[in-house]
């Protein structure tokens, strides 16, 4: 007969795990609801314990920041392969993910939780919307971006993100409707750019020349023209 003995765990180790617990209690709740006590039960660890590895809820607070806003970063890798408008849909369906999985944690932190006004929280917040230009960069392959197609890139991430904070309140919209519309709301930005850029028109030209008619961006030429049929478009002739 055996008798099952509690495996110790090494520093590192138990780090984690906290960091995991921790992530997942903020995950359901906002930050400022959950409490050290709650940390260490859910852990299966005395409240000493949990000040052993970190000395109070904020530095927990960033760890559990950290891991998520790498992992929130690595959401917005794709391959380079394929249209740009499946791409960012496929980008948008895993920021989404992220968002449902992460909700009020996601909000708080966002919003403001317990590390706001924290200069390391901040600088992990700003981390992934650079990350996240740096990616939407890449699948557009430009390296040394312009100003408008900078304002552009930045602008949608900003989009992205207080979209999502306005969807987590009440859910009104259904969330596939949202992603799509958020692809549509890239090309719309980088079109209305283009109408004022001849570079940003390049750009927008290369796109396009690369997207199917069913794809996002197709379907979103599809839906503007329903609105305005040819008929009821001012004739440029006249003018």
């Amino acid at each position: 007969m055996t008798t099952g003995v509690r495996r110790r765990m090494g520093v590192e180790e138990r780090k984690q795990q906290l960091i995991g617990v921790a992530l997942e209690l903020f995950s359901h709740r906002s930050p400022d609801d959950v409490s050290i006590d709650e940390i260490a039960a859910a852990a299966g660890i005395s409240r000493p314990l949990v000040y052993h590895y970190f000395p109070g809820k904020q530095s927990l607070y960033e760890a559990a920041l950290r891991r998520a806003a790498d992992d929130l970063a690595g959401r917005f890798v794709e391959p380079p392969q394929g249209p740009l408008g499946a791409r960012l849909l496929r980008v948008m369906g895993r920021f989404f993910d992220f968002v449902e999985d992460h909700g009020p944690g996601f909000a708080a932190l966002m919003r403001g939780g317990p590390a706001v006004g924290s200069s390391t929280a901040n600088a992990m917040i700003d981390e992934v919307r650079q990350a996240a230009y740096e990616q939407i960069l890449a699948h557009l392959d430009v390296t040394e971006p312009s100003a408008r197609l900078e304002l552009v890139v930045r602008s949608w991430v900003s989009l992205a993100e207080s979209t999502a904070l306005l969807w987590l309140d009440g859910r009104r919209v259904p969330r596939a409707e949202l992603e799509l519309q958020l692809v549509h709301d890239f090309a719309a930005l980088a079109a209305v750019s283009a109408a004022y850029d001849t570079g940003m028109a390049e750009v927008l030209v290369r796109i396009l020349a690369d997207e199917p008619a069913d794809g996002p961006f197709g379907e979103l030429v599809g839906r503007l023209l329903a609105l305005a049929p040819p008929s009821r478009l001012p004739d440029q002739r006249s003018s």
